[in-house]
């Protein structure tokens, strides 16, 4: 279903170079199977993110404001597009 709407995943993202490392990171955030899958369905371009210079900045930003991992997987679930706003918006 994903692939459908966003047929240029597949283009542009590398499975071995990007999208394995990110689904890895989200495990290791305390995501399950499920809620990966969730995530990369409710939100594909989050797969499109640097995951140094995006994603993890992101989280180390929710991290210096007081956000636990489980936390952060929590209100991900809630709102699938968080780790996809500016970090700016958080200060």
């Amino acid at each position: 279903k994903t692939i459908t709407k966003f047929p240029q995943l597949i283009s542009s993202i590398s499975l071995e170079e990007k999208l394995k490392p990110q689904v890895q990171w989200l495990k290791d955030l305390g995501m399950d199977n499920s809620q990966v899958a969730k995530t990369i369905t409710t939100f594909p371009n989050l797969m499109g993110y640097s995951l140094e210079e995006n994603l993890k900045s992101k989280v180390n930003t929710l991290h210096a404001h007081g956000f636990t991992d489980k936390q952060i997987v929590k209100v991900r679930s809630t709102f699938p597009a968080l780790l996809g706003l500016s970090s700016k918006r958080w200060s």
